[in-house]
């Protein structure tokens, strides 16, 4: 395996231009292009924060360095992910958006349970696009990708600063660039422990809530 490929839809400010970004709403942030998640999740779709996320957790998974695992931009949500082999050859996972799906294969896995819910149509969709995400707009992948490389306690501190940045996002209290500014500024002042017991990780996922609450 060469590399893991997650895909993102971009979430509903891909096209707004940067200088948009301190008039974002939390109503206009919680209106997915693609997906119907619950708050916390579609807001962090909004920053690209969920994709960072998987990420970390794809690291370890399937035990890969976090360099090898990529993001490309995907709007129309039907491929979910890619696995590119040392040939360059790619198998890719694609249906049409429906977290029913997953959450069933999850449930009956390693058998595939029948069901007409989940219906893809290629023609209709007509075409499948890609993009680079754009980390200048949405620099919430190299945080997450920072904190991958960094590891110890650095993810759980990018974790919990993030549900507190967005939980004062929802309850207006803060703009939504302020999210990831948040999340920066608790990173750059934690110092990780390389190797953490399961204490110490719930002691810094603990100082960063304090941390971005202040």
């Amino acid at each position: 395996m060469r590399r893991l490929w997650l895909t993102a839809s971009g979430g509903p400010f891909r096209q707004t231009p940067r200088e948009e970004f301190p008039n974002i709403t939390v109503e206009r942030a919680l209106k997915h292009p693609s997906w119907v998640m619950g708050r916390k999740i579609t807001i962090d779709s909004a920053t690209l924060f969920n994709k960072g996320l998987e990420m970390i957790e794809a690291r370890w998974l399937f035990d890969i360095e976090i360099g090898r695992v990529q993001v490309v931009v995907h709007p129309q949500s039907v491929v979910h992910s890619m696995v590119e082999f040392v040939d360059g050859s790619i198998i890719a996972q694609l249906s049409t958006p429906d977290m029913c799906l997953p959450i069933q294969y999850a449930l009956t896995y390693p058998e595939r349970a029948g069901s007409d819910r989940v219906q893809t149509h290629f023609a209709k969709l007509g075409s499948l696009t890609f993009e680079e995400p754009d980390l200048d707009r949405f620099p919430a992948l190299n945080l997450a990708r920072r904190a991958g490389e960094a590891g110890g306690t650095m993810p759980a501190v990018l974790n919990g600063a993030n549900e507190v940045a967005v939980e004062a996002f929802c309850n207006r209290k803060i703009g939504f660039e302020q999210i990831t500014q948040t999340v920066a500024g608790v990173m750059k002042r934690h110092q990780p422990v390389t190797h953490p017991s399961l204490d110490e990780i719930l002691s810094a996922d603990a100082w960063a809530r304090v941390e971005a609450g202040r």
